[in-house]
C-alpha cells in the first residue's frame, strides 16, 4: 500500500469562463513527486476544454519498485506531459456524471515509440448534505490506450470531498491502478484543494 500522499490543488479563475488550477502531489512508496498546471475553458454549459502541463520525476529507488522485478536502476526518470482534454458534465437527478476524452503528448528521455497516449474517463459523483455543508462522494474509472502498446492501463478512483470553509476543502481518496509490465498499485490520497472562485 503507498504511503498517505499529499495533495495541494489551487483554482484561480482568470476571467470569465477560463480558470486556472495548479497542482501537487507526491507518491509515497515510490517518491514520486508530481506537478501540474490546468487551464480549464468553459466552452458550453456542460463542455470544458482543458490544456494542462505535467511534470514528473521518479528516482531509481522508484523505477525499482514500479516493476515485478527489481531493474537495478541506478539513474532516475524524469517526463513532460502536455495535455488537452474535453469533459462533458451533466446533471441526472442529484448525481453528477462526467465523460473525459484526454490526448496526451509525452516526452520522455531517448527515443521511444510510446510517446502519445489517449486517456478516456467516465465519473461519477454525488452531494450529500452533512450537518448544513455538502459533503461530495465521486469515484471514476480510467483507461490508457497506447498505439504500441494498445489498452495498458486502468484505474479505479474513489473518494469524498468535504468543505472545510468556503474556500478550502479536503479531498481523502484510494486509487486502484494495473498496468502492463508494472505491478498493481494501490494510491491512498489525501488533498487539500483551494478553490479561490
Amino acid at each position: 500500500m503507498v504511503a498517505p500522499s499529499p495533495w495541494l490543488v489551487v483554482n484561480t479563475p482568470v476571467r470569465r469562463g477560463v480558470g486556472l488550477k495548479l497542482s501537487t502531489f507526491y507518491i509515497g512508496e515510490f517518491n514520486v513527486p508530481v506537478t501540474q498546471v490546468d487551464v480549464p475553458i468553459r466552452a458550453t454549459k456542460f463542455l470544458t476544454i482543458t490544456p494542462s502541463y505535467l511534470y514528473n520525476w521518479v528516482p531509481a529507488s522508484g523505477l525499482n519498485k514500479m516493476t515485478p522485478q527489481p531493474l537495478g536502476a541506478t539513474d532516475s526518470y524524469e517526463e513532460s506531459q502536455f495535455r488537452i482534454d474535453g469533459t462533458l458534465t451533466f446533471p441526472v437527478h442529484k448525481f453528477e456524471i462526467s465523460a473525459r476524452n484526454m490526448y496526451v503528448r509525452r516526452f520522455r528521455p531517448g527515443r521511444s515509440d510510446d510517446i502519445n497516449r489517449y486517456r478516456g474517463r467516465i465519473g461519477i459523483a454525488h452531494p450529500v448534505a452533512v450537518r448544513g455543508r455538502i459533503w461530495k462522494p465521486f469515484a471514476s474509472y480510467e483507461s490508457f490506450y497506447e498505439r504500441k502498446g494498445g489498452w495498458n492501463r486502468d484505474r479505479l478512483w474513489s473518494g469524498v470531498t468535504l468543505p472545510v470553509t468556503k474556500h478550502v476543502m479536503f479531498q481523502p481518496s484510494y486509487m486502484w491502478e494495473t498496468s502492463q509490465g508494472s505491478r498493481n498499485v494501490n494510491y491512498l490520497l489525501f488533498g487539500v484543494i483551494v478553490n479561490t472562485k
